[in-house]
């Protein structure tokens, strides 16, 4: 399989909404066009596709350059999606691989990523790339009403 790296672009939403539904995060095309128009061009973010040699979309990655208060500046993956039918073709280590170079690129000593407990495959891949478990953590939510 002949895949391509390249950024993702606004012509990409469709895609990709297909992509992020696979991992069970629903969303219409104008909803990740959206999210791109604010992404893309942004050098605090990388949001980068992984395409077939047919043009077809089969991975996308995206992190992001935190700045906080306690810890100051970090790098973190904050979504990587290989679609099922590419799944163990060295695709999602190309992906990461790519941000990883970014995030050294802008003098990151480390990059964090965050995997949901349901999703042990993941950790696999995750502690197979290097990445050590640092930490194990509760999220909470609260909705907002104005």
């Amino acid at each position: 399989m002949h895949v391509s790296l390249r950024p993702a672009s606004i012509d990409d939403s469709s895609a990709i909404a297909a992509l992020v539904g696979e991992l069970g995060y629903p969303a219409s095309p104008g909803d990740i066009e959206a999210r791109l128009s604010q992404l893309v061009g942004s050098d605090r973010y990388f949001v980068v596709v992984a395409a077939e040699s047919s043009g077809g979309l089969i991975g996308l990655v995206n992190a992001e350059r935190r700045l906080t208060i306690e810890s100051g500046t970090s790098y973190e993956l904050t979504g990587l999606v290989v679609s099922a039918s590419a799944r163990r073709a060295g695709v999602g280590s190309a992906l990461v691989a790519a941000a990883e170079a970014w995030a050294l690129s802008h003098g990151a000593s480390s990059l964090r990523v965050r995997s949901n407990v349901v999703r042990p495959e993941a950790h696999s891949f995750y502690a197979g790339r290097g990445y050590a478990l640092q930490k194990t953590q509760h999220c909470y939510v609260r909705p907002l009403r104005a």
